[in-house]
Order: C-alpha cells, then sequence, then structure tokens
C-alpha cells in the first residue's frame, strides 16, 4: 500500500477599500489571566489621593524600568493618566519581565482596594493580552 501526499493551495486573502485594521483584530484578541497579586511601594506615593479613584476591573498600564537601581526587573504600575501606583511585587516580576522584555503586553485590572495602616493595599490580576 502507498502513502499518497495531498498538497492543497491556500489562497491568500486581499483586502481592499476603507477599512479599520483595528476592527479586524479586536475580535481576535484575549486577555489571558497570569496572576492575582497586589502593587508594591504604596507608601512611598506621596499623593494619596490617585488611589482613590482606582474602580474594580480598572485596567491599568504596565510598563518595564530595567534601569532601576533597586531591581533591575522593576515593573511599574501606572494609573490611566500615567501617574505612578507603585510596582509589580519583586517576588512576582522575574517571568513578567522577560515576557515584556520579549515583546508581550501585559496589564493588570484593579481587584480590589483598602487601607491598612499608612499605605492602601491595592490587589490587581495581571493578564497577556494575545492576538
Amino acid at each position: 500500500m502507498a502513502n499518497n501526499l495531498v498538497i492543497s493551495e491556500v489562497n491568500s486573502l486581499a483586502v481592499s477599500g476603507n477599512f479599520d485594521l483595528s476592527k479586524m483584530i479586536k475580535p481576535l484578541q484575549k486577555e489571558l489571566f497570569l496572576l492575582d497579586t497586589y502593587i508594591a511601594g504604596t507608601m512611598y506615593i506621596e499623593d494619596k489621593s490617585i488611589f482613590e479613584d482606582l474602580k474594580d476591573g480598572e485596567r491599568l498600564t504596565l510598563k518595564r524600568e530595567p534601569k532601576n537601581r533597586f531591581d533591575k526587573k522593576a515593573i511599574l504600575v501606572l494609573d490611566n493618566q500615567k501617574r505612578k501606583l507603585g510596582y509589580v511585587p519583586e517576588k512576582d516580576n522575574a517571568v513578567f519581565s522577560r515576557l515584556m522584555d520579549g515583546g508581550k503586553m501585559l496589564f493588570c485590572k484593579v481587584n480590589g482596594k483598602e487601607y491598612t495602616g499608612l499605605k492602601m493595599h491595592v490587589d490587581i490580576g495581571i493578564y497577556l493580552e494575545d492576538f
């Protein structure tokens, strides 16, 4: 019995006219949950009022800070106005910093917040934006 090799041709897709690429990609976009953690270093934020506006489920920006003198794997957490809220805890940032350095887009969402002593405790979930 002989094995038959079947080769099929794949046609390319051509799009013409006016279209919004972001609308075409959006249905493919996925949020992959990675880890629940918290924002570290909130006690060093002078203006604590920036935490008052945070809402559960709000998406926050994560930004690598490889020249941080305390931690070369540092990842900043920023609000929607690009104000510093703190950092992903050092105990959690090794893998996430490598993903971000490799071009992966990570973000976080607020899971809850409460004052504990002199600092604001903000729980977050970290996500990978996948296409």
